[in-house]
């Protein structure tokens, strides 16, 4: 007597594939609905060019600016100043929140410090900035580190506090050192914080970073979108806003959440969803 088997699931390749197809289509529905009301809002409103361009003329506003390399100038300068700023911000939160966190009277003492000056970071610090630092890259980078560096701090002390003394007790009393218990303990529990503060704070130095150009640079997204305003050029300005958009989601979903997944599965607080299957 023979058996029949039948397949009780899709093969693994199959599975992994239409998840990775969904991993880029699900997110894009949400802007392919903004697109077709876009494109039904011209047809049965009929706006001025200058209210609301066509999708074609603002896709020929971004060829013209890659063809006459001004896209390109904007784009590195501005992504040289959000480097510079995102990078202080990023190395100097980590180090003063896991340095504060470790000792929760300091974090207690300097919470009310930390929440009075993030309530005021970024852009609220423009006019007094610009008569220190003047306009230019020193106002951009200020700017943005002033932007991510409390929220990267506030979140990395609180990762560090919510470490449980238990897993700390542990180590120790197997003979592990402060160090030793750092390491192995109170930076594992403390990292998804870390992370969530990297990319929220990277979110709003963008913010910062499109502030100060628009307030005046040579060059920059910024600069690109203020100087297409007085010519009343609305394709550009829009252009500008999706160039910006895309190039952080582009940095969030390609340079950010896959090391958020590594190194949050290095240290074994995630598992591997797909190697489990």
């Amino acid at each position: 007597m023979s058996v029949l088997t039948v397949p009780t699931g899709r093969p693994r390749h199959k599975v992994r594939l239409l998840n990775r197809l969904a991993w880029f289509l699900v997110p894009a529905a949400p802007f392919l609905i903004v697109l077709a009301l876009w494109a039904l809002a011209g047809e049965i409103f009929k706006p001025s060019r200058q209210t609301l361009p066509p999708i074609g003329d603002v896709v020929a506003a971004i060829y013209e600016l890659a063809v006459s390399g001004q896209l390109a100038t904007n784009v590195a300068a501005s992504l040289y100043r959000l480097l510079l700023g995102s990078l202080l911000g990023l190395v100097t939160g980590v180090i003063g929140g896991f340095i504060v966190g470790l000792n929760r009277k300091i974090a207690e003492t300097l919470n009310p410090v930390v929440v009075f000056f993030n309530a005021i970071s970024g852009i609220v610090w423009l006019p007094l900035m610009i008569t220190w630092l003047g306009i230019g890259t020193a106002l951009a980078v200020f700017l943005i580190w002033n932007t991510v560096f409390f929220i990267v701090f506030q979140n990395t002390a609180l990762g560090v506090q919510l470490v449980s003394e238990v897993y700390e007790q542990g180590v120790r009393s197997l003979g592990g050192s402060r160090w030793e218990t750092l390491r192995s303990v109170t930076l594992p529990g403390a990292l998804p914080y870390i992370l969530t503060g990297m990319r929220t704070g990277l979110g709003f130095g963008w913010r910062a970073l499109i502030a100060a150009e628009l307030v005046g640079a040579a060059s920059g997204l910024g600069t690109m979108i203020f100087d297409a305003a007085e010519f009343h050029r609305s394709d550009i300005i829009i252009a500008g806003c999706l160039i910006i958009g895309t190039i952080s989601i582009a940095m969030d979903r390609w340079l950010l959440l896959p090391i958020e997944r590594r190194t949050v599965q290095r240290w074994g607080l995630v598992a591997d969803a797909e190697k489990e299957r």
